[in-house]
């Protein structure tokens, strides 16, 4: 399977498929395919898979991608800005994600719910009490918001991270939540109580700007009573006025 990644902010992924090649993505990745590519809905791995992967933050169903008569071609793209990164596991190999991170991957790829194994970190990480496993053999293809910054953590070596910013790691890498420590911290600090410690040995891919950073910051623009550019919006007991 060859590939495409296009773009630098809003990236989308081109997949050029052989005959007998087959890809999966979540349902409302598709951008675009050539008319000789077939589409099929299915529920991946039966029932059991279904719910494995809708625990992790995917599609109940996965929809499979694979061209007849002759090469074909397939488009995904990104849900948020940020970029679109390749990884190639071996058989058995996993990688641990953050929700709603995959994009499309081959076949032979599976995806089922990590279950954050410390109870604060699943209420307090973010993520809630479940992330996304990767297992191979296969290449699949993760969305990572804003810019990445990778690191190499050695044994025992730890990183403290804003709970949304962790997008990818290995799972030789220990997830935990730390509480951050001062009252003038938590008062007056702006930022998240909480902190991801990452402790090594393995590598950690981060993301700069999360998709949920990225609303929050919409949603200030968008808030009722704010002017922007001349207009205004009031809201009076559920009804909106305003231009």
């Amino acid at each position: 399977m060859k590939y495409k990644i296009i773009g630098s902010t809003m990236q989308h992924l081109i997949l050029e498929l052989e005959p007998g090649e087959v890809v999966t993505a979540e349902s409302g990745r598709l951008l675009f395919m050539s008319d000789n590519v077939k589409m099929e809905t299915k529920v991946k791995g039966g029932f059991l898979g279904g719910l494995k992967r809708k625990i992790a933050g995917e599609s109940f169903f996965m929809v499979y991608f694979s061209p007849v008569k002759g090469p074909g071609i397939v488009g995904f793209a990104a849900e948020s800005p940020g970029k679109i990164i390749p990884v190639e596991l071996g058989p058995g190999e996993s990688m641990i994600c953050q929700r709603d991170a995959f994009v499309a991957s081959e076949e032979s790829v599976e995806i089922e719910a990590a279950f954050v194994r410390r109870l604060g970190a699943g209420l307090f990480g973010g993520e809630g009490l479940f992330l996304q496993r990767v297992t191979g053999p296969g290449t699949f293809f993760v969305n990572i918001g804003g810019e990445i910054i990778e690191y190499n953590l050695e044994e025992g070596q730890r990183l403290l991270v804003d709970t949304s910013c962790v997008g990818m790691f290995q799972p030789s890498v220990t997830y935990e939540i730390r509480r951050i420590r001062g009252v003038r911290n938590i008062l007056f600090g702006g930022e998240s109580l909480f902190l991801v410690e990452l402790t090594g040995p393995g590598k950690v891919w981060l993301q700069s700007m999360p998709v949920r950073e990225l609303a929050r910051e919409i949603g200030k623009y968008l808030s009722s009573g704010e002017r922007r550019g001349g207009g205004f919006s009031i809201d009076i007991g559920g009804f909106k006025m305003g231009r």
